[in-house]
């Protein structure tokens, strides 16, 4: 079956939020390409001073899933941080795993339904993290085992 992986994209600063995710999620990145990594190009989209920007990066998130990301070279125009660029969504395995992800990651960001019961039976929250990415959190024990 086909596997689906959040990919987002920010403004120069992926680099500093994939350190926050990891601090959060632990492991290593699969992956971490810059921009000077590439090959050259006759009209590059991107500035010197974008060499060291993230072209992709690659977070393992549990034992099937990655979070990836990149930086949009300012020739391409600007990410709009408070558009809604999607909503990452993660299935935690117990309350306790669902408080550390939902405390971790909404550190320092926004608050829209705090974790808790819900009214349709999981334990649920909902944020914009500090960079602007949103998330759901939930645990379902009607799920587990």
């Amino acid at each position: 079956m086909a596997q689906i992986n959040p990919y987002v994209m920010f403004n120069g600063n992926t680099e500093e939020a994939f350190n926050f995710y990891k601090s959060v999620f632990g492991g290593e990145f699969a992956m971490v390409v810059r921009f000077k990594d590439m090959p050259a190009e006759p009209d590059p989209k991107w500035t010197e001073s974008e060499a060291n920007h993230i072209m992709h990066i690659a977070l393992p998130i549990g034992k099937n899933s990655m979070l990836m990301a990149n930086d949009v070279p300012s020739g391409l125009g600007r990410v709009d941080e408070n558009e809604n660029r999607s909503k990452i969504s993660v299935s935690a395995e117990s309350k306790e795993e669902a408080d550390k992800i939902f405390n971790g990651l909404s550190a320092g960001g926004q608050v829209e339904f705090p974790i808790g019961d819900s009214p349709w039976g999981s334990y649920f929250g909902m944020f914009r993290d500090k960079y602007g990415i949103e998330w759901m959190v939930d645990f379902d024990a009607r799920r587990k085992g």
